[in-house]
């Protein structure tokens, strides 16, 4: 029948993308089979669904409306299955993933082998990249962000918060002084990410204090930033994950640790617009998470305990 699953999933893939030759290859078709299929399709249910041309496939009214459709027959099925998987079906499928490359080989790919020991039918697709994607035009299950999110229509789950402080080098700091207030920031060198010249950080009593920095060297990469503080040229923001060991062995040290930084950014898993969240996305998702933020739990806990200790020299 045309109504079947995996035609409805091709439809679904080939609306998104708008070809049909690239829908089928996700499927393992050809593109003669799979323009085959979507035809099979549109005689079942007698209507045109795609308008296609030499450039484009774009849906005709029809096709709009029955996406709406297939779409929640879709995301049912899915979410039987998760239902039916966490009452003791195994487990299995490929989930595809995308993250920040410095995030991601940090913070998720050394929990991988652990999760590939419990789930051993569970296929994993990673791909790392500072690159903005298309999750639901790339075909990604989960995609985690560190950010401030806008209004989408993705299905957003928070995973844990993500802590960023000031940090520099104590060769920096027996240099140029270290700061008791941020608006000492302003005779430092700081090292800004990206076109952010104001950093803004909230004091105990939650005043909030809003300072314009400069210095000679700005990045839209948080690691360079961080190689430019290890290496004794200013004062950078950082997150937590990023800093731990360098804090821990003393190669740098926090700035300001009465004060915390603004926004206060957390760490978000999406995924693409549906009811259901399939059982091979969910048990990675939780394991991931789970990770996440014990180690971020301990991060906190070891790096709350250093004390900033800095030999300041004042010149003769």
């Amino acid at each position: 029948m045309a109504l079947e699953q995996k035609n409805l999933q091709l439809f679904d893939r080939v609306a998104t993308l708008g070809a049909i030759g690239r829908a089928g290859a996700e499927f393992g078709l050809s593109s003669t089979n799979a323009s085959e299929r979507i035809k099979a399709l549109e005689a079942e249910l007698g209507v045109t669904l795609f308008h296609r041309t030499t450039r484009a496939v774009t849906l005709t009214p029809d096709g709009e409306l029955f996406l709406g459709y297939v779409r929640r027959i879709l995301g049912d099925m899915e979410e039987a299955r998760t239902v039916l998987a966490q009452e003791g079906g195994a487990v299995t499928g490929r989930v595809k993933v995308t993250a920040p490359a410095s995030f991601g080989t940090s913070q998720i790919l050394p929990h991988v082998p652990e999760f590939l020991l419990l789930y051993p039918q569970v296929d994993v697709d990673l791909h790392f990249s500072d690159a903005v994607v298309d999750i639901v035009g790339d075909g990604y299950d989960l995609a985690f962000r560190i950010a401030e999110l806008e209004p989408s229509s993705l299905r957003a789950q928070k995973v844990d918060r993500n802590p960023t402080w000031l940090v520099a080098s104590p060769g920096y700091l027996a240099r140029a002084g270290l700061p008791d207030h941020p608006q000492d920031l302003m005779q430092h060198s700081c090292l800004p990410l990206g076109d952010r010249r104001s950093w803004r950080l909230k004091g105990a009593d939650g005043q909030v204090h809003e300072v314009r920095v400069t210095g000679q060297v700005k990045s839209n990469l948080g690691n360079a930033l961080m190689d430019l503080a290890l290496a004794d040229v200013g004062i950078c923001k950082i997150s937590l994950w990023q800093a731990a060991d360098h804090l821990r062995e003393g190669r740098l040290i926090r700035v300001l640790p009465s004060y915390s930084d603004l926004p206060e950014l957390e760490l978000w898993a999406l995924r693409p617009p549906g009811r259901g969240m399939p059982a091979r996305v969910k048990v990675f998702l939780d394991f991931i998470r789970d990770r996440i933020r014990a180690r971020n739990r301990q991060l906190a806990r070891d790096c709350s305990m250093m004390r900033a200790e800095v030999a300041l020299h004042t010149p003769n």
